[in-house]
């Protein structure tokens, strides 16, 4: 059985998370988040940004992200109906707030792919529920050539998304972990241990005081 199934058989209820992962374009956390939250064993649920930029062709609507015009875009953040949001290389990214409130209300867990400035944003208001992950690339290197592979962006947008990436990467001390991703199965297994961890602190579990007052007050077992 997987962790995430036998944390969730836990006698202790917990209180749900937020998971936000960052990094620079091409630096792997949309594939990590969304490996991460296709595994059923951990039961997270993926946040699903709004934004104005163009769709790609291996991109799908409502899946990867929901493609909206910026006037849309205005109009909720003009209703304060987006939890966070920023613009990013020239196009409007956020997130919708009612899904994600109904989410932890129900007390389950969700996982974020967005930038430092949405990090900053959600922490400011959701703050003990969150657990910030910043990923790294090996190399600048590196992450060129990943960018490159990925065959999306044209050369322009390439040198804008590495210039942008330095930006991105100075703010990877106000995150609660950090680690570099060199290798994506080993980086997998690394955010596993994370989570592992952050669903068992005690300022998680909800009537744990409780759960002791009431185990201590337990009477011990007949000597066999």
């Amino acid at each position: 059985m997987a962790v995430g199934s036998e944390l969730s058989t836990s006698p202790v209820p917990r209180r749900g998370l937020v998971l936000i992962l960052s990094s620079p374009s091409g630096a792997g956390k949309t594939t990590l988040t969304r490996a991460l939250a296709q595994r059923p064993d951990w039961g997270l649920e993926l946040s699903v940004s709004v934004t104005t930029r163009a769709r790609r062709p291996s991109e799908i609507d409502g899946q990867h992200y929901r493609f909206i015009d910026r006037d849309a875009f205005e109009a909720l953040r003009e209703r304060d109906d987006l939890l966070e949001w920023a613009e990013v290389h020239g196009n409007y990214y956020g997130t919708p707030r009612r899904p994600v409130e109904r989410a932890l209300a129900a007390g389950r867990d969700m996982i974020f792919d967005i930038d430092y400035q949405g990090t900053r944003q959600v922490r400011g208001k959701l703050r003990d529920d969150v657990v910030t992950i910043f990923i790294l690339p090996p190399s600048m290197a590196e992450l060129r050539r990943r960018l490159e592979r990925r065959a999306e962006d044209s050369a322009e947008t390439i040198e804008r998304r590495l210039r942008n990436a330095r930006t991105e990467i100075e703010r990877w001390s106000e995150y609660n972990y950090v680690l570099v991703n060199d290798d994506l199965d080993r980086s997998f297994k690394t955010l596993e241990a994370i989570l592992t961890a952050e669903h068992l602190r005690r300022e998680r579990q909800v009537g744990l005081d409780r759960f002791v007052e009431a185990l201590l007050a337990q009477p011990d077992a007949a000597a066999g």
